[in-house]
């Protein structure tokens, strides 16, 4: 079994960062950044769960909503992942998302 532990400390920590940023910078795009990565994140774990299977689009549950939305789509990603290099880039990719949200 995959050890995805740095997967969900990289979601822990910018969702705890979300939560503690204030309104005016998730209003500039830090809730955007995190919904775009959510939304990622789902699709991900949902092409391993069913290949070929359709694939829905998180909604957009507003900007007070972003950091449970990374958490949940993160979180669920951890528990599909089989791949180390599949691993190593969802981290990436929250990472990235991060930086750019500038949380």
């Amino acid at each position: 079994m995959l050890d995805t532990t740095p997967l969900t400390r990289a979601v822990d920590h910018f969702a705890d960062r979300l939560r503690a940023a204030p309104q005016s910078r998730l209003q500039r795009g830090a809730a955007a950044e995190a919904l775009g990565l959510a939304r990622e994140l789902a699709l991900r774990a949902q092409r391993l769960e069913s290949p070929g299977g359709p694939l829905r689009e998180m909604p957009d549950a507003g900007m007070f909503a972003a950091a449970d939305q990374v958490m949940v789509a993160g979180n669920d990603l951890a528990l599909v992942l089989v791949d180390e290099s599949e691993l190593a880039q969802a981290v990436a990719l929250v990472e990235e998302a991060q930086r750019r949200a500038g949380v």
